[in-house]
């Protein structure tokens, strides 16, 4: 507990630069959002990322000077994953009827994910470290910057792939289920959270509590499955 109060003190004292500029940032985002009827391509994210970049490239402030006051936000990551299970345990009783299902699912979501980013890099000759960097691009940024470090690569670099995953999987999720003729909620929401994470589960949570739900189930196997897997894999073949 002294830690925790540690920590908040700690970070109280610091330049709040970076934490007014992303919540004003993501505000002005968010606000465009429900300006243009909740659209996917309008995600709050993309907009107000674009807004920090340009913001940080005119002013000239240091990322480090940045990421001083944004450390706020970076330390509710944590919990806010954490509370993603509360929507899943409201509905454990489908969550156990078809439990083996949802984990085959998982499974073959985040095998296909890591081997077709492996496979396409290797395909278009990149180097070994952003081929790698790639491999975890379904899991949510913190387990996935774990684990690019276990497998000794670049946690940031893994980061940039976890952001342009969710984005691109939470803008283009409802134009492809809708060719596909996906009605099913409970199924919307589990693909969104295998596949685009994070960024897929917020979506799902906006749409519907039933995809919402079975979006952080998604979400939470995927960050259990690959934290484990993906390092596995990775010593086996070295």
């Amino acid at each position: 507990m002294n830690d925790v109060v540690e920590l908040w003190i700690y970070l109280s004292e610091m330049p709040l630069f970076g934490l007014t500029a992303t919540l004003a940032a993501y505000l002005f985002g968010f606000f465009l959002y429900a300006r243009s009827g909740y659209a996917s391509w309008a995600n709050p994210v993309l907009t107000s990322v674009a807004m920090l970049i340009a913001l940080l490239l005119l002013t000239g402030t240091p990322y480090p000077r940045y990421f001083s006051g944004a450390q706020f936000i970076h330390f509710l990551l944590g919990p806010a994953v954490v509370a993603l299970a509360w929507p899943l345990w409201q509905r454990r009783q489908v969550v156990r009827r078809y439990f083996k299902a949802l984990l085959t699912a998982a499974l073959i979501g985040g095998a296909v994910s890591a081997l077709s980013a492996v496979l396409l890099g290797w395909a278009f000759g990149l180097p070994r470290e952003l081929i790698v960097s790639m491999s975890p691009k379904a899991m949510t940024a913190p387990v996935a910057m774990g684990v690019a470090e276990a497998i000794h690569d670049l946690p940031a670099l893994a980061a940039i792939f976890v952001l342009y995953t969710g984005l691109f999987g939470a803008i283009t999720a409802k134009y492809l289920f809708d060719w596909c003729k996906i009605d099913s909620w409970p199924v919307r929401g589990f693909a969104l959270g295998t596949q685009a994470h994070g960024f897929g589960t917020a979506r799902a949570l906006q749409i519907n509590a039933e995809a919402g739900a079975f979006a952080g189930l998604a979400l939470g196997m995927q960050a259990i499955l690959g934290s484990f897997l993906i390092p596995l894999v990775f010593r086996l073949f070295q």
